[in-house]
């Protein structure tokens, strides 16, 4: 099948609510030497999708400024970061072998070649992402997944979701044995959260509410808390010892309190600020009990590369909440946005 000069694709035209998306009829992208054409076959919705449009990222020194992921963004910008498709064409410098291949898209943009490099950009942020019929990607970002039984839609839901779970893991040096708390547990990182962290052999204490707990608890979390209830008392109650890891992308006043429930040599890992960025805390909580408080932003390469590892094996089941056609993004994010779900959205081109 050969690939045709224009496609459909949703882009992002300024920021502001979901009018700022719009569908057009674009060039299908020529891969560059070093890159390879990818066509979408899913593209999963990420909180960052809503951040990015309505430009929630703040800069250093102005928090309230509107800004994409780490900066201005070059409009007109096509949004999504989480791409699972079929290579169906390569620059110069890529492999013949890679075309027709099943694969899933890294969407980090790097700052350095190395394995242990730092993402500095995002795919739907600072180069154009998958909301689109087909998208190019450095051919080393582009992974080789076909022999996986997942589904494309649960490939999909990995990049972002579950390569900022890994990398939240991996920075708190999460290890079996130890007991674990997850913030925002019933969302795309926090249910990603809970099923690698069961599959570390760590317990797992998850922070949900409402009808959400059953989803949360099937996940695999040893202990559901309620997040409409006292929360410390629970932690207190589910783990009298304390917890070694938090594992968080709620912030706010979570920290506050959840700080002193942390065991000596404890580590609090946040990568999200749902519950607010402006956070206070007894400083001499951190110092006293040798307790680290690490920032974790999406994952490095490789983070991803173990990531692809359990998606090869299947060794994660990422749950699916909804699907929508390219040309309802707006109701998808709007789903997104409301927070009503369990699991990854998935649009299909």
């Amino acid at each position: 099948m050969g690939v045709p000069e224009t496609m459909r694709a949703v882009r992002i035209v300024e920021h502001g609510g979901p009018e700022a998306l719009e569908m057009a009829e674009v060039t299908v992208p020529a891969p560059r030497a070093g890159e390879a054409l990818v066509r979408v076959a899913a593209v999963a919705l990420n909180n960052t999708d809503l951040w990015t449009r309505e430009g929630a990222y703040g800069r250093p020194g102005d928090p309230e400024a509107r800004s994409g992921w780490r900066g201005p963004i070059d409009f007109p910008r096509i949004q999504g970061a989480d791409v699972a498709g079929r290579v169906v064409a390569v620059g110069a410098d890529v492999d013949g072998s890679l075309v027709g291949r099943r694969v899933v898209v890294d969407p980090a943009v790097y700052d350095t070649d190395g394995p242990d490099a730092n993402p500095v950009g995002l795919m739907g942020s600072e180069r154009d992402g998958g909301y689109a019929e087909y998208v190019t990607a450095p051919a080393e970002r582009v992974h080789d997944v076909t022999e996986s039984p997942l589904t494309d839609d649960q490939l999909a839901s990995l990049p972002t979701a579950y390569g900022t779970a890994l990398g939240m893991i991996e920075r708190g040096r999460l290890r079996g044995g130890e007991t674990v708390l997850v913030s925002g547990a019933s969302g795309g990182v926090g249910l990603a959260l809970v099923q690698i962290a069961r599959a570390r052999g760590a317990r797992v204490l998850a922070l949900s509410s409402g009808s959400k707990l059953d989803t949360v608890r099937d996940a695999g979390a040893h202990e559901v808390l309620d997040r409409a209830r006292d929360i410390g008392e629970q932690i207190r109650t589910a783990a009298p010892d304390g917890i070694d890891v938090a594992l968080d992308v709620v912030a706010g006043d979570l920290v506050s309190e959840g700080l002193p429930l942390l065991r000596e040599g404890g580590r609090w890992v946040i990568a999200g600020a749902l519950g607010g960025y402006d956070v206070a805390f007894d400083v001499r909580r951190l110092y006293l009990h040798n307790v680290q408080l690490i920032g974790s932003t999406m994952h490095t390469p490789t983070h991803f590369r173990l990531l692809m590892d359990l998606a090869r094996r299947a060794d994660i089941q990422p749950v699916i909440a909804a699907t929508f056609p390219l040309d309802q993004a707006a109701q998808a994010q709007e789903e997104l946005a409301r927070r009503c779900h369990v699991g990854k959205i998935v649009m299909h081109p």
